[in-house]
């Protein structure tokens, strides 16, 4: 079961701060990572790709590649991510395979998550719920549409979208089993300490 702080990586075309910064977040506990970098060339887009991928593997932590099926295969990525565009999701599923990782972002439509499910995504990703500075036209999700998916589907259910320590934990009570997060973790202070603290906010969900 998926569950825990699903890191997303900011935009940065110095591989090597990439690297630091992701790596400070992997010793503060981040369960999952997702590799997209949008305004990237193709050529650093795999050479970033290629360089977490082995990061993440050290550290025992799966990698997924956002909104590009292509690149998840030629590295040999723990999966793929996808939105809207990217593509028809059972090709997607079937082109990755058993024991790779599909995610699919389902933005604030339960219809697009049931249809997730059936094609055989292992969770789905609603949001944006607060503002966002990533994505800020982002259409926003309600909080009770996290407790409808997780209970109407059985699958893990992700969070997206100007999440912070401080808004976090009422998304963990409304049914979040993964918190994607950019800005507040990779731009703090100290990113492994930010990596911590959310962990901590799952240790402390009281199971029923």
């Amino acid at each position: 079961m998926l569950s825990g702080l699903y890191a997303v990586t900011p935009d940065l075309d110095d591989t090597t701060e990439l690297l630091r910064r992701v790596g400070q977040a992997l010793q503060g506990g981040l369960r999952l990572l997702q590799y997209r970098n949008k305004p990237a060339a193709a050529a650093l887009r795999r050479e970033q790709a290629g360089a977490l991928l082995a990061l993440c593997r050290a550290q025992g932590v799966p990698l997924v590649i956002n909104d590009d099926l292509q690149l998840a295969l030629e590295i040999g990525a723990d999966g793929a991510h996808l939105g809207r565009e990217d593509g028809d999701l059972a090709a997607a599923r079937a082109a990755l395979g058993p024991g790779k990782l599909l995610g699919i972002s389902c933005y604030d439509d339960i219809g697009r998550a049931r249809e997730a499910k059936r094609v055989g995504a292992d969770y789905v990703a609603f949001g944006s719920f607060f503002a966002s500075p990533t994505k800020p036209a982002a259409v926003r999700a309600p909080l009770t549409l996290l407790g409808a998916a997780k209970a109407g589907l059985g699958l893990p259910v992700c969070a997206i979208g100007g999440i912070t320590l401080q808004n976090a934990p009422q998304l963990i009570a409304a049914g979040a089993d993964l918190l994607a997060v950019i800005t507040d973790l990779f731009e703090a202070p100290d990113i492994r300490a930010r990596a911590a603290a959310y962990t901590s906010l799952f240790s402390e969900r009281v199971t029923p």
